[in-house]
C-alpha cells in the first residue's frame, strides 16, 4: 500500500511558493476559455459553461486566499505557520487537508479581523519602520498578509472542500418539472476539484426546492454518492432507485486536473518526457488534465412498486465501442490536456502513444487558446 504522506511535498522556499500561485492564476484564467471554446464548438452546452465558471472561479479565489496565507513562506516572521502542502505525485493541486483548514479559517475569519490593525495602519507602520531602523518589516508584513488571507476568505465564492447541492428550474410546471442541479467536491483521495451537473424530471406533488421532505434528502444523497471512485452509472442508478418520483435523464462530471509541472511534480509516463525536453520558461512549463464524462437515459421502463402501482426507472446509454461503456459506466466519456505552446510543440514532435484521442487546448502568450 502506498502511503499517501509521501506523495506530499512542502513548498517552504518563498519564491517557489510564489511561483506556484502564479502558476495557478494563469492556469484558472485559460479554463474559463476552453470551457468557451468547448461552447462554440458544441461540446458543452451553455449552461453547462455557466455552471464550469463558477466552480473555477471558486478554484481561483482559494488560491489567492492561500497565497494571501503562504505569502511570506521560508522567511523569519516570528510564527511557525508551516508550508502549502500539495500532491506532488496524484495531482499537483493542494492536498485536501489545506482546503478543511481553510474552511476552519472562514469561520472564525471575523473575530480574527477584529483584533488586527487595519491594512493601512499595517502599511504606515512598515514605512516608519523601514525609515527609522533601516529594516525589512517581515513580522509586519506578514500581518498585513494574514489579513489579506481573512478578508479573502471573508469574501466568499471559494471553492470548498464540499459544496452542496443547487438547483434551477429548466421548464415545466404542474405534473411534470424539469431541473439542474450542481455541486462540487474537493476529492480528498486524489486531492483535485470534481464538478457535478444532473438534469432531472420531478414528478412530485411539490416542487422538489421547495419540499423540506424531499432536497434535504437528495442533497444529502448526492453527496454521500461524489465519490470519484464511483462510476457515473453506480451514482444515477442509486439516485434513480432511492426517490420514485425524481428522475436522472444526464449526470455529467467533470475532473480538474491533474495539473503536471516538471518544477513542481514528479509525473511519471510520456508527460514527464515532454516537460523536460520542452525547457519552458517561467509560467510555462506545465499541463493541465480536464476529463468530462457523461452519462445520459436512453429510455424509460416501469417497474412494479407494492401490489398496484408502478413507478419509472431509467435506462442509461452506454459507450458502444468495444464495450468500453461496462468498465467506464458512462455514455461518454471525453479526455483533453491543456498547455502552452512550447511544451504542445514538444508533445506533437513525440507523438506518444494514447495520446491521438486526447483533445489539446493549446494557450497562446497571448493567452488565446486554441484547439487541435
Amino acid at each position: 500500500m502506498t502511503d499517501a504522506a509521501s506523495d506530499h511535498r512542502g513548498l517552504t522556499d518563498t519564491f517557489a511558493s510564489r511561483r506556484y500561485f502564479q502558476k495557478f492564476e494563469r492556469i484558472t484564467t485559460h479554463l474559463g476559455r476552453v470551457a468557451a471554446v468547448m461552447e462554440t464548438e458544441g461540446s458543452l452546452g451553455r449552461e453547462d459553461v455557466k455552471i464550469l465558471a463558477r466552480y473555477i472561479r471558486g478554484i481561483a479565489y482559494t488560491f489567492k486566499a492561500l497565497s494571501m496565507k503562504y505569502l511570506l513562506v521560508g522567511r523569519d516572521t516570528g510564527q511557525f505557520l508551516g508550508s502549502l502542502a500539495i500532491d506532488a505525485v496524484e495531482s499537483g493541486f493542494p492536498v485536501f487537508n489545506e482546503l478543511l483548514v481553510m474552511a476552519n479559517d472562514a469561520q472564525q475569519a471575523g473575530a480574527h479581523l477584529e483584533n488586527m490593525p487595519t491594512a493601512e495602519a499595517l502599511k504606515d507602520q512598515m514605512v516608519q519602520r523601514i525609515i527609522s531602523d533601516q529594516a525589512i518589516p517581515t513580522k509586519l508584513q506578514f500581518a498585513l498578509s494574514q489579513r489579506l488571507y481573512y478578508e479573502e476568505l471573508l469574501r466568499g465564492h471559494l471553492f470548498w472542500a464540499r459544496m452542496d447541492p443547487r438547483i434551477d428550474w429548466v421548464e415545466g410546471f404542474e405534473g411534470r418539472r424539469k431541473y439542474r442541479a450542481h455541486w462540487a467536491v474537493y476529492d480528498s483521495q486524489i486531492n483535485l476539484p470534481t464538478i457535478y451537473v444532473m438534469e432531472l424530471d420531478d414528478t412530485g406533488r411539490v416542487a422538489l426546492p421547495k419540499d423540506q421532505s424531499r432536497w434535504p434528502e437528495v442533497q444529502r444523497h448526492l453527496m454521500g454518492q461524489s465519490l470519484g471512485a464511483l462510476k457515473l452509472l453506480t451514482i444515477a442508478r442509486g439516485f434513480d432507485e432511492s426517490f420514485d418520483d425524481l428522475h436522472p435523464k444526464r449526470l455529467r462530471r467533470f475532473h480538474i486536473g491533474p495539473m503536471y509541472s516538471h518544477g513542481f511534480t514528479r509525473q511519471t509516463g510520456p508527460i514527464r518526457d515532454v516537460l523536460a525536453e520542452a525547457h519552458a520558461p517561467a509560467g510555462e512549463d506545465w499541463a493541465l488534465a480536464w476529463t468530462s464524462e457523461v452519462l445520459e437515459s436512453e429510455r424509460v421502463k416501469q417497474e412494479r412498486a407494492g401490489w398496484f402501482s408502478t413507478v419509472d426507472r431509467e435506462v442509461f446509454a452506454l459507450d458502444p465501442f468495444s464495450g468500453r461503456g461496462i468498465d467506464t459506466g458512462a455514455t461518454e466519456t471525453q479526455r483533453a490536456i491543456i498547455l502552452p505552446q512550447r511544451p504542445f510543440q514538444v508533445l506533437a514532435e513525440k507523438n506518444p502513444p494514447g495520446f491521438a484521442a486526447v483533445r489539446k487546448f493549446v494557450v497562446s502568450p497571448g493567452g488565446r487558446v486554441l484547439s487541435y
